[in-house]
């Protein structure tokens, strides 16, 4: 298309978007590994929902396996940032594997939550989406029953727990932040002695991205999350957008996959990327409205984050 040609389009740059804290210690995790002791390192799951970042570091020498029984006695193994259940590292253990923990520090202030609820005799309700690998682990933190899963109000209003006078509850880091007000706002209805988190599950880094999201949404005539369909903080995004008043609200992964002949000609769109996506990415999705639009691209001010983790002593020589 001749340059002159183009239709103009705005792009509001949500901030903060894209990487958070987690993300970065876990992928900073396995490259100080291999760097120290060399490929292979084995990886058990996705160490982040993004199919960029992982095959990067396979390309570094880093093995993705789903269970330990696919790695060798010995060899280095590192748990994904997501958290795992009590058994995995004993089972690596027993294995004589090396292990290296990159479960995010906010998803273990969960873990170290829930112990606390059942030192205490509380029956715990888990906020979260059942089968994400962050609840698996939570969950996979006390013995079975010990939590009882919900993911609605509508749960919420109907579970059943041993002892009405003695529950608290948890929930996963990355949920839709007004979705959990609402079940959480039915279970402090039905339950008045309910024990909440000193501090509120959901992590920063999600609840200033749905922030973030909520601020451009409304004045875009699209918004475009770039993010993995596996990845439940950049889902929400989607949803929290469409709420907010943007109803064509889209998950993408790469620029390959815009459907240009559905995205038409807007005026103005939104541009966000989950807390697993590498801006890297989000850079390809401008370039390729580039290619087709007169861009101007507005950086829209949001929270300033400086929150860091620090990775494991072990590999900070």
């Amino acid at each position: 298309m001749n340059v002159h040609n183009r239709p103009p389009l705005e792009i509001l740059l949500a901030n903060p978007r894209g990487f958070c804290a987690g993300v970065e210690r876990a992928i900073q995790i396995v490259e100080r590994a291999l760097e120290k002791y060399g490929a292979p390192v084995y990886v058990r799951h996705e160490i982040v929902h993004n199919r960029f970042v992982v095959e990067g570091l396979e390309k570094r020498g880093a093995v993705f396996v789903e269970e330990l029984d696919e790695v060798p006695s010995g060899a280095v193994v590192v748990f994904s940032a997501h958290g795992v259940p009590k058994w995995v590292p004993q089972d690596a253990e027993r294995r004589e594997q090396f292990y290296l923990d990159a479960t995010c520090p906010l998803v273990s202030k969960v873990h170290v939550e829930a112990e606390r609820h059942f030192r205490d005799g509380l029956h715990i309700i888990m906020i979260g989406h059942a089968g994400h690998p962050e609840v698996i682990g939570t969950m996979g933190q006390l013995p079975e029953g010990a939590i009882t899963l919900i993911e609605t109000a509508a749960q919420a209003e109907s579970v059943v727990v041993p002892d009405e006078n003695r529950i608290a509850f948890i929930t996963q880091t990355t949920l839709s932040v007004d979705d959990t007000s609402e079940i959480v706002d039915t279970l402090k209805r039905r339950f008045p002695s309910l024990s909440s988190p000193r501090k509120e599950d959901i992590c920063y880094a999600t609840t200033n991205r749905q922030s973030a999201v909520k601020q451009i949404a409304e004045n875009c005539d699209m918004l475009l999350v770039v993010g993995a369909t596996n990845s439940s903080n950049s889902k929400r995004l989607v949803e929290v957008a469409e709420r907010a008043g943007c109803q064509r609200s889209l998950l993408v992964q790469r620029a390959a996959e815009l459907d240009w002949d559905s995205i038409g000609t807007p005026g103005r769109i939104g541009v966000t990327a989950g807390a697993s996506a590498p801006e890297v990415l989000v850079q390809e999705v401008l370039d390729a409205f580039r290619e087709r639009f007169a861009v101007q691209v507005t950086e829209v001010d949001g929270v300033s984050e400086d929150v860091i983790f620090k990775i494991p002593r072990v590999l900070r020589d």
